[in-house]
Formats: structure tokens, C-alpha cells, sequence
């Protein structure tokens, strides 16, 4: 693999939107959400709000850095139109992101088109975070793919995969599941907050508790289950990244994922403080993140199983502009 001008770009569009949702996750804990009212696409009204309230410049910046988001995807898909063959997988990377990107912000319309933000504790609320978190998932892992194939990566092969291909598949399912849960945690703790460990634990188990205060026990349940598989799942498909030279990677997903464990462990001890809640959901990003790369080093076809050169850039048609060249 070889870096890229376009896969360079692809990495840096992929840490922008990891920034762009921990700033929404943000949002979300300073109770920001209904900052713009429940006007969509203006704030208040106005299209730029004037001597607006820090919650609603809150709003307001992660809108914006969602725009910005939109638009650098936009770029992606172009570059990637007219440098790479029909054939070529980073086209469908590119899709991919496109796709998920407008689904992201038609989702994050709806929560403030239909009020699901600040105080409302309903379950709609709840089930539409948790759907946000999918489509924020699927997001990342079409930039993951595209930076991976712009790089030189091998196109997946599922057929004749064995064990490998269930591994890879179990663990995305259950990372995304896992997330999923944690956002309505996390929802839960801004929602409802304990002022010590005790009285939290006592919420969560008072028979006229709130819903989302007796879900809070089923993510970390849930974190020691699945973290325990990625961790022998990476073990297991260890041996087949070593002939490909990314074994690191397996190494990789299971140091992010000891440290997301002690994230958090912290993040109940410490009672969710906002800081604590941002880097919980960094981290979870990331070990998502680097499963995806795994699993495309997992699937990968080889030269035994099938011919990729034919994938590569092709040269930009006459005309085009210097700068649209994948390297």
C-alpha cells in the first residue's frame, strides 16, 4: 500500500468527521440541542444568528462543521469520479460516504424538525440517537474504506473466507450494537444525572425508575461481552494479517479497546463528566475505526485469489485540473 494524494485526503475528510461527532456528542451533554430552536437548516430564524446564546453558537458551530462535512465528501466523490476506473472499489467508497453523509444529516434534521433534543427523555428520542449512532458507524467506515482502496488496498473477497469472514462480521454487528447502547447511556447520564455513585446505582433500580435509567446497567454488560470477543477475534485473524504486513492492526484494536474498558469504568466512577463522556466516544470511534481496517486486511483478495492492478488510478482526462490526481 502507498499513500496517496487522494487517500491523504480521504484520512484527513475521516478526521474531520470524527472531530464533527465528538463536537455533536458535545452538544448533545451541554444540552445544547435545541439551540437553534426547532427551525432546520436556519438557527432561530436567521440564517446566521446574531448575539445568539453560547448554546445556541453551540448548535450552531456543529451545524456548520456538518456543512463543511457535506462538502469535503462532495470533493471525495468528484476526485474519486475522475481519477479511478468504473471498476475501481474507491468509487464505491465514495458512494458510500455520500449516502451516509446526507442520511446523517437528514437524521440530525429530524431530531430538531420534530423536537428530540435537550430535555425530551421519550423513547422516541432514544431509539433515534441510537439510530443517529448507525448511520454515523456506516459513515465512518465508507471513509475508512475509501482512504483504505485509495491507498492501494485490495478490493474484499467474501466468498471462501471461512471463520474470518463470520469473526469480522460478528464483531462490526456487535460493535455497532454496543454503540448504540452507549448512546442511549449517554443520554441517560445528561438526562438524568446522580449527584454520587450510590445514588446513581440506586436510580437505575428503583421500581419507578425511567426507562432509560434501567438501561444504563445493559451497556456495560453488553461492553464486557463484546470487548472480550474483538479481543479473540483479533487474535484469532492475527495470523492472517502477519502475511500481509498489518498484523499491527490486531495489535492496535486491542490496546483502543483496553483503554475504551478503563474509559469506561472511569466514566461510571467519575460520574460521566462532559470531558469524560467526549473522549468515551472518541475512543469508541476509533476501535471502530480500526475493525474496519482489520477487516478489510482480513477479506482482502490476494494475488492467488484474484488480480487487482487492473484497479488502479487511472490518468485524469484532458483538461482536467492538476490538482484532481490520486498521486
Amino acid at each position: 500500500m502507498k499513500a496517496t494524494r487522494f487517500s491523504c485526503y480521504a484520512v484527513l475528510v475521516l478526521a474531520f468527521n470524527l472531530a464533527v461527532i465528538v463536537w455533536g456528542g458535545y452538544v448533545r451533554a451541554s444540552g445544547s440541542g435545541a439551540g437553534c430552536g426547532s427551525h432546520w437548516p436556519s438557527c432561530n430564524g436567521q440564517i446566521i444568528p446574531v448575539s445568539a446564546q453560547l448554546q445556541t453558537m453551540i448548535e450552531f458551530t456543529h451545524r456548520v462543521s456538518s456543512g463543511v462535512s457535506i462538502v469535503l465528501i462532495a470533493g471525495l466523490l468528484v476526485w474519486a469520479w475522475r481519477v479511478y476506473p468504473s471498476s475501481h472499489p474507491v468509487r464505491l467508497g465514495a458512494i458510500l460516504s455520500t449516502t451516509f453523509i446526507l442520511t446523517e444529516a437528514i437524521l440530525g434534521a429530524g431530531l430538531v424538525l420534530f423536537q428530540l433534543v435537550a430535555g425530551n427523555d421519550s423513547a422516541a428520542r432514544a431509539m433515534s440517537v441510537a439510530l443517529h449512532l448507525a448511520n454515523t458507524l456506516l459513515l465512518l467506515a465508507a471513509l475508512t474504506a475509501t482512504a483504505w482502496w485509495g491507498a492501494g488496498g485490495a478490493p474484499i473477497r467474501l466468498r471462501e473466507q471461512g471463520p474470518a469472514l463470520w469473526l469480522v462480521s460478528v464483531g462490526c454487528a456487535g460493535l455497532m450494537v454496543l454503540s448504540g447502547t452507549g448512546a442511549v447511556t449517554a443520554l441517560g447520564d445528561t438526562l438524568f444525572p446522580a449527584s454520587s455513585l450510590a445514588a446513581g446505582v440506586l436510580q437505575d433500580v428503583l421500581p419507578t425508575a425511567h426507562f432509560l435509567l434501567r438501561l444504563r446497567i445493559v451497556h456495560p454488560i453488553l461492553a464486557i461481552i463484546v470487548g472480550g470477543f474483538i479481543l479473540i477475534a483479533s487474535t484469532q485473524v492475527r495470523a492472517r494479517l502477519v502475511g500481509r504486513g498489518m498484523d499491527w492492526l490486531a495489535g492496535a484494536v486491542q490496546a483502543l479497546v483496553g483503554l475504551q474498558f478503563l474509559a469506561g469504568v472511569l466514566n461510571v466512577v467519575l460520574l460521566a463528566p462532559v470531558w469524560l463522556q467526549l473522549a468515551h466516544l472518541l475512543m469508541s470511534d476509533l476501535v471502530w475505526v480500526a475493525w474496519v481496517l482489520v477487516s478489510l486486511g482480513v477479506l482482502a483478495e490476494t494475488r492467488e485469489s484474484g488480480e487487482h492492478d487492473a484497479l488502479m488510478p487511472v490518468a485524469p482526462q484532458a483538461g482536467a485540473r492538476r490538482g484532481l490526481t490520486a498521486g
